[in-house]
């Protein structure tokens, strides 16, 4: 979906979250190892068939437990992520599926003075409107609706709970906020591109592309957080950048080594239950 159908990321000051997404493709390149055990006995709604695949439930796996433990890293090291990593995150990554194989991706990753470049670029931006600029695309549609604003709003106080913000103290909140556009002190960040005549699809798919480089970095012991914070100076952004009128930019995204004992990074989002957001039919 487009950013205003998306769920939450890393941006406002009652808190973030991430949405994740699935769709077709022509192309799959996935590597797991799953260990399975067949239950005994009949299933009792499906009769006495003893080998339905229903019944085999996964005891490991690596790419389950890359999705359940991944989090969006707030606090990072000083310690530097250097080129050849992001490249191999990014040569992974390339392998995500996309409807057509239209890949609608563009990637700008920076590091070193650019890090400084872009904060100065954002607080001198934001300094002169603190309201951001606006444009076709917003973080979150008007007046939210339950029950996704309650998840919104839910994990932003969770997590100025772990900061010991209180919510009368704004400044606090707002400083925390801030701290998007210095990256949360990671050393390095990707931004990600796409073409205006894109649809709906390919939005759907620049998602998926962003999901598999935070678990590919998240295999190699780094951290991640999506950031549709940058959608604030998003035109200030584009210009800084050179992009061409037919691009925009959706978000950034911080990478590096997440500082362990930063009370922030033990945040880990609530979530719906499966038969929350599911609809069983035909089992």
């Amino acid at each position: 979906p487009p950013p205003q159908e998306r769920g939450c990321l890393s941006r406002e000051v009652e808190g973030p979250d991430v949405a994740g997404a699935c769709a077709p493709s022509e192309h799959l390149h996935a590597i797991t190892r799953i260990e399975t055990f067949l239950k005994p006995g009949p299933s009792p709604k499906h009769g006495s068939n003893e080998n339905q695949l229903r019944n085999r439930q996964p005891m490991t796996s690596p790419v389950a437990d890359a999705i359940t433990t991944r989090i969006s890293t707030r606090a990072f090291t000083a310690e530097p992520v250097s080129e050849a990593e992001i490249r191999a995150i990014l040569d992974i990554a390339r392998w995500s599926p996309s409807g057509g194989n239209a890949q609608p991706w563009k990637v700008i990753a920076v590091g070193g003075e650019e890090i400084g470049s872009l904060t100065a670029l954002a607080q001198a931006t934001l300094g002169a409107n603190p309201r951001g600029e606006a444009d076709e695309y917003p973080i979150y549609p008007d007046n939210l609706w339950e029950p996704h604003r309650s998840y919104r709003f839910g994990v932003g106080e969770d997590m100025y709970a772990l900061l010991g913000i209180p919510r009368e103290d704004k400044l606090a909140r707002l400083g925390q906020m801030a701290r998007n556009y210095q990256f949360f002190g990671a050393p390095a960040a990707l931004f990600f591109v796409i073409d205006r005549r894109m649809g709906h699809g390919q939005w759907a798919h620049l998602g998926m592309f962003m999901q598999t480089i935070c678990l590919a970095a998240h295999e190699r012991g780094l951290g991640t957080c999506m950031q549709e914070a940058w959608a604030m100076v998003r035109k200030t952004l584009h210009g800084h950048f050179g992009l061409p009128d037919t691009e925009v930019i959706y978000c950034g995204m911080a990478i590096g080594h997440p500082d362990r004992e930063a009370a922030i990074n033990s945040l880990r989002s609530k979530r719906a239950e499966v038969d929350d957001f599911t609809s069983f039919r035909g089992f």
